[in-house]
């Protein structure tokens, strides 16, 4: 409760129920709930890393190690906690990977910037050297970045590969590698300005369950899970004429409830025969505008259906949004929503195959068709759910990579280099800033730290031969998890996109200081949930130190 002193009386400016939160008490709150965050995923990282399971109120599963995915199922009531999440949002938007090490970054920055504040720097200085910090290590992650030839296929499968790898689609990363490759090659334009870009809109993304992720294979086209409305309808059409339509072929209803009094029979009949002409007339529209073929968003009444069956029209009901979306590119077409207005010239044209063992329907545009589609197929639905995220994310790189056309080794070879750089930096810096450059170095580290930790490995050994090799001039030294050796992880074939880390460095500092920057928590409710570590569950991250709140209840049974 604020109060102020007037008149030899306290004047109370917030409500009954409000809390509030000041200077040292504030900064721990908010510090203890972004770390926990970051705990909350760090065992995820790498190829050695972890899996999560995430169990929603309705009891739906999910079985993951991708950060963005935790972060966001998670249950987080904590405000300070869900800036932490926003990190790993605007990682997976702009980079499409590296989630997990942008949160983990961040976390460590805030632990480090906690042990200056303990030592009495100001919030202010702190805010300043990290932002200096960033600033120097974006540059010279572009100094270190190798560049590469957005036609250097073998490259870029190894990208790809190296995002795979620890997710799953591990175990049949070669193939999966290869696809992706062709598939961002298959949607790589050039833009007006000269650059290269992978357009990914025009890539679609299809899962089926029953066969192994080995079988998963990229299609030109599209692919529509759906069966014919009516078993008399084609299956194939060779000379497609294709009508999209995003509203239903069925009568409109009364917005109220009406009765209908009849004499005698025939009147009813009269009142049926007409519905059924107006339905017939609805398909007589369809016909009239030349398509052979129609793909429909919403339902077609049964009547209806008998109709274009006997025109010889093959027809689909309820397709999902994002297919007819994507036949609108693959066939050149128009979505129409009033058959009144619908021409030849709404029409795509292409080729419509059925494969009946599938059960899916193969769509090919004409010869300036621009599109493909991704089949993923898994055993089961969390195995191709997984699987789906690793390819997204790697295809998202993959992209990244041809797009900024630079690339760097991983395994923590990056931040090793990167720190050490930084170190060199910060004697060039004045001020206490000098320190908070150097707490910026040092949280780079926890990426190669937290490598050998899930690797069962001793951090503090591989962190030593880690930085020896760098002193010696490797600046692509990296850990390899399996063996535990330090070698060059950009001829080993581990290579990781630098947009990645430099994204990953700016989102990490920005966040962090975000949180510095807060000396006064007013909440209009009350504070104790989130404010001290036993309310958050035995089960919360590292006890929910200083605040998870709901977090840590939420994740109870989880972690």
């Amino acid at each position: 409760m604020s109060q102020r002193q007037m008149q030899g009386q306290p004047m109370i400016i917030l409500g009954e129920d409000a809390q509030r939160m000041k200077d040292k008490s504030a900064q721990e709150h908010n510090i203890s709930a972004a770390r926990a965050v970051a705990e909350s995923v760090r065992s995820t990282l790498g190829p050695k890393g972890m899996d999560k399971m995430l169990v929603s109120s309705m009891g739906d599963v999910t079985v993951t190690n991708d950060g963005v995915t935790i972060l966001t199922e998670m249950d987080i009531d904590n405000p300070t906690a869900s800036m932490i999440v926003e990190v790993a949002e605007t990682q997976e938007d702009e980079a499409g990977d590296g989630t997990t090490s942008a949160v983990a970054i961040a976390g460590e920055l805030l632990k480090n910037a906690e042990d200056l504040l303990d030592q009495d720097i100001h919030p202010s200085a702190i805010i300043k050297g990290f932002d200096m910090a960033a600033k120097e290590a974006k540059s010279e992650i572009q100094d270190i970045a190798t560049d590469v030839d957005p036609d250097d296929e073998e490259l870029l499968k190894k990208v790809a590969e190296t995002s795979m790898t620890g997710k799953g689609a591990e175990l049949n990363k070669e193939l999966l590698a290869q696809i992706i490759v062709d598939a961002v090659n298959a949607v790589t334009v050039e833009a007006e300005d000269g650059s290269v870009v992978a357009d990914l809109e025009y890539l679609n993304i299809e899962t089926q369950t029953g066969s192994s992720a080995g079988d998963s294979e990229l299609l030109e086209g599209a692919v529509v899970d759906k069966d014919p409305v009516h078993e008399e309808m084609p299956t194939s059409v060779d000379d497609a004429k294709v009508l999209l339509m995003d509203t239903a072929i069925e009568l409109d209803e009364t917005e109220v409830d009406a009765q209908l009094s009849v004499d005698d029979p025939s009147q009813l009949q009269n009142f049926l025969d007409k519905e059924e002409q107006q339905l017939k007339d609805l398909v007589d529209k369809v016909e009239a505008t030349g398509a052979n073929v129609l793909f429909c968003q919403k339902n077609i009444d049964d009547m209806a259906q008998h109709y274009l069956a006997e025109k010889g029209i093959l027809a689909v009901k309820r397709a999902k949004k994002s297919d007819i979306e994507f036949l609108k590119e693959v066939l050149g077409a128009s979505i129409v929503s009033d058959l009144d207005s619908a021409s030849e010239d709404d029409l795509g044209h292409g080729t419509v195959s059925r494969d009946e063992n599938e059960g899916l329907f193969y769509v090919e545009g004409g010869e300036n068709a621009h599109g493909v589609t991704l089949l993923l197929r898994g055993s089961t639905d969390h195995v191709v759910d997984e699987l789906e995220r690793g390819v997204t994310d790697a295809l998202d790189v993959v992209a990244s990579t041809v797009a900024n056309g630079a690339v760097l080794g991983g395994g923590g070879a990056p931040e090793i280099e990167v720190a050490a750089r930084l170190r060199d930096f910060a004697d060039s810096v004045e001020g206490r800033e000098q320190l908070a450059v150097e707490a910026f170095a040092d949280a780079l580290e926890i990426i190669p730290r937290t490598l050998a930790e899930n690797a069962g490995l001793d951090s503090i050994d591989t962190l030593v031969d880690l930085r020896a090799a760098h002193e010696d001039g490797d600046v692509s030294a990296g850990l390899n998890v399996f063996t535990g050796d330090v070698e060059n992880t950009l001829d080993t074939g581990v290579v990781e996109p630098a947009h990645a880390k430099t994204q990953a460095v700016s989102s990490a500092a920005e966040a962090a200081n975000l949180v510095l920057k807060i000396d006064d928590i007013i909440a209009a409710g009350d504070l104790s949930t989130s404010g001290d570590g036993d309310e958050g569950g035995p089960g919360g991250p590292g006890g929910a130190p200083g605040g998870m709140g709901g977090m840590g209840g939420g994740m109870g049974g989880m972690m």
